[in-house]
Parts: structure tokens; C-alpha cells; sequence
């Protein structure tokens, strides 16, 4: 019989196996930490945006009604003659 030429792996190469493979472990870890929490986040801002749109659909006039749309909210601002002249900012 031929000896076999490979020898078993020495106990030191198998430990500093394990400890690159638990920092890439822990690695991961942390990694899907921070995407859970930018999902929740992410989350948490589709729900504000539905919420601003709800929002603002309910302040839809129905389409038989003329009136001008004020989705901001703004106070309306009297016309006056005067302000004609005024340079807008539009």
C-alpha cells in the first residue's frame, strides 16, 4: 500500500479557518441589519407619501366643480388692482 501524500489539516489552520469565517459571518450579519433598518425606514416613508396623497386627493374638487384647486393649503390672496404692477414669483 502507498502512504497518501495529503496530510490532515493542522488544528491551527483550522481555527484561523473558524475565525475568518465567523468575522465574515459577523459581516453579514451587520450587513443585513442595516438593510432591515432601511427597509423599516424606507417603509415608514411610502406611508407618509400615501398618506400626503390620500391627502391631497381628498381635497380634489369633483370635476363639476370650477373652482380653482388649492392643494397647498394657502389662504387664497386677494386680487387687487394696485398689485398689478408687482413683479410675481412664480
Amino acid at each position: 500500500m502507498s502512504e497518501s501524500t495529503s496530510q490532515p489539516p493542522n488544528i491551527n489552520d483550522i481555527n484561523e479557518s473558524l475565525r475568518r469565517l465567523s468575522e465574515k459571518i459577523s459581516l453579514i450579519q451587520d450587513a443585513v441589519r442595516s438593510l432591515n433598518q432601511q427597509h423599516s425606514q424606507l417603509e415608514g416613508k411610502i406611508e407618509d407619501a400615501q398618506k400626503r396623497i390620500q391627502h391631497i386627493l381628498s381635497r380634489l374638487p369633483e370635476q363639476s366643480d370650477g373652482r380653482q384647486l388649492n392643494l397647498l393649503g394657502e389662504p387664497a390672496s386677494t386680487t387687487n388692482p394696485e398689485d398689478d404692477s408687482e413683479p410675481t414669483t412664480h
